[in-house]
């Protein structure tokens, strides 16, 4: 069945907790660091969990985050409503160890989704399945350290009876209480089985709750996209997926992590991503504070730019046309197809495998000029009332976008069969 996420294509992931005060990764520095995280830090568990007591971001503003995502162009966003620390960044009726028992106390999670419906986006929730607070997981100590992969300690019975259901209570507030969620965003399934974590009564349970819901396939056995992370894969996955990554080497707000994407590098990876039918979630990390970090703001400044000259050619789109075709990715909207270019032409670009009489305008999308062309085939082909053949493009100067120049090839209606 069609849904909106098929061609979303660009949508915003917020990691976000009370760590984020000491300016450190969200949840992996309580368990000694991680290989995936360069610039992650070990800190004792104690001081960790400390910074709970002294949450109280009030810089968070949710409309002006929101309004972010809808002015780049993004048509989701997703939050973490509970990470592997097990802090709950919403009002739960199950622990005490959330933003409603902080200096804060306000339902950040609510703030945030109300404040994307009023902008018109779609509406995710984070949920680890890991809980390392919680006793009955059980929780993580400093005596459990190194976190080594494959041994970590299993619960007693009737311990993981008890955290199913404090589980499965939370998803459950989660999808009853604050409207219309249109994914849930699982991560952390490693630890357990699926049988553990009786996945497939999980999610029973929410889509009976969320009938219209969308479950990612980190939710074991489970779930309607993959999600391919911090790369974009060579040939997309079978089916929906979307892409996660961040603008630097960490999920949280880490000041320690220089290691910043260019806006080039962000742009054209979302070119990248379309190009292949996939959906690119690209992360933000706000502050301590509940600001977002002035690297983060001034590559968001210039990205969004780009997608107000040039968001027809991600948004609501397509796969084109296979990689033979052209040099970069292309997507297609009907019978326009937008060809991304990656690197500067040298003042022609060539376009093979098209119906070149059915070609009826080609221009630079960022700035609507036409662009003159011609096109060429084999001597027998153009007997054919319809021949297959090559466009070349002339692209001056005065089209090239510094980040990415995309060029729209218009066909007459009914080229594609979906125009």
């Amino acid at each position: 069945m069609e849904s909106w996420f098929d061609t979303a294509r660009f949508g915003m992931f917020v990691h976000w907790g009370h760590s984020s005060q000491q300016g450190i990764e969200l949840s992996w520095p309580l368990v000694g660091g991680s290989f995936a995280l360069p610039a992650c830090t070990d800190v004792p568990v104690e001081q960790y969990h400390a910074s709970a007591a002294t949450f109280d971001p009030l810089g968070w503003d949710a409309r002006a985050l929101a309004r972010t995502a809808k002015r780049l162009g993004m048509q989701y966003a997703v939050i973490t409503a509970k990470h592997h620390d097990g802090f709950a960044m919403y009002h739960t009726r199950q622990s005490d160890y959330s933003v409603e028992h902080t200096p804060f106390g306000r339902d950040i999670v609510r703030e945030f989704l109300d404040a994307l419906r009023a902008e018109g986006l779609r509406c995710g929730v984070y949920f680890s399945l890991i809980d390392w607070h919680h006793p009955d997981y059980p929780a993580f100590t400093d005596a459990d350290k190194p976190y080594t992969f494959f041994r970590w300690r299993q619960p007693d019975p009737a311990g993981w009876d008890r955290f199913l259901a404090f589980m499965f209570a939370q998803v459950r507030e989660l999808l009853t209480d604050y409207g219309p969620i249109d994914l849930i965003w699982f991560d952390g399934a490693w630890e357990r089985t699926a049988q553990q974590w009786h996945a497939a009564g999980l999610a029973a349970m929410i889509r009976e709750l969320q009938p219209g819901i969308l479950i990612n396939d980190r939710l074991p056995g489970q779930g309607d996209f993959a999600t391919p992370e911090q790369f974009v894969p060579a040939q997309p996955p079978p089916g929906r997926w979307e892409t996660c990554m961040t603008v630097n080497e960490s999920w949280a707000y880490n000041p320690a992590d220089t290691r910043w994407k260019s806006p080039r590098q962000l742009i054209q990876t979302l070119c990248e991503v379309a190009g292949r039918g996939g959906n690119l979630l690209l992360n933000v990390g706000p502050t301590g504070d509940g600001r977002l970090p002035p690297e983060l703001t001034e590559r968001l400044a210039a990205l969004g730019p780009w997608m107000a000259r040039n968001a027809g050619s991600i948004v609501g789109t397509r796969p084109g046309l296979e990689p033979w075709q052209c040099y970069g990715p292309s997507t297609r909207r009907g019978d326009t197809v937008y060809v991304h270019l990656l690197l500067r032409p040298y003042d022609t670009v060539t376009v093979r495998g098209v119906r070149i009489r059915k070609l009826r305008a080609v221009r630079a999308l960022s700035t609507g000029d036409p662009l003159a062309f011609s096109v060429r085939t084999g001597i027998i082909e153009s007997l054919h009332p319809d021949p297959l053949g090559e466009v070349t493009v002339s692209v001056p100067e005065r089209a090239i976008d510094p980040y990415a120049t995309v060029l729209a090839l218009e066909f007459e209606p009914g080229v594609y069969g979906d125009g």
